[in-house]
């Protein structure tokens, strides 16, 4: 698990000026379409991983657990699975790994870009305002108590 106080500073070196995340479109594992504005009002958690990335691997307790203390109050996570697997594979890693939280599918797992720039590495976590804002992002891990203190410090 990764020290807090470490998350807390990449977190801060990676801020960036809050700007309008697009709206952007996911199909989730069913072929259902997931637009990031289903879930305005809440903070989304939004993580590019791979089932073949095992810092990606290491981190899904720790964002599980956040989605489920936050799903119902102030925050999701959405896992973005980023790789050209087909989705029977993703989805038995998911039941496997029992993943708590939505997964969807990358539009563009072929390129290193998201709706939210350029993806530098695996796992990659954007988090976007309950106002639709994307205020940072983070290539490596995160875990639960990071990720509630930075909603803490930046809630109004």
């Amino acid at each position: 698990m990764m020290p807090t106080k470490i998350l807390g500073l990449f977190l801060a070196l990676a801020m960036l000026p809050a700007m309008a995340a697009t709206d952007a479109e996911f199909v989730d594992l069913s072929g259902k379409k997931v637009k990031l504005s289903d879930y305005r009002g809440k903070w989304v958690i939004v993580n590019y991983w791979a089932t073949w990335c095992p810092p990606c691997v290491h981190e899904i307790p720790e964002l599980a657990a956040f989605h489920e203390a936050h799903k119902d109050k102030d925050a999701v996570v959405l896992g973005v699975n980023h790789e050209d697997d087909e989705t029977t594979k993703v989805k038995q890693f998911v039941e496997g790994y029992l993943v708590g939280y939505p997964v969807l599918r990358s539009n563009e797992r072929l390129s290193n870009r998201t709706p939210f720039g350029a993806l530098k590495g695996l796992p990659t976590t954007y988090m976007i305002t309950p106002e639709g804002e994307l205020v940072a992002a983070r290539t490596g891990m995160v875990d639960q108590k990071g990720l509630e203190k930075f909603i803490k410090d930046n809630s109004n």
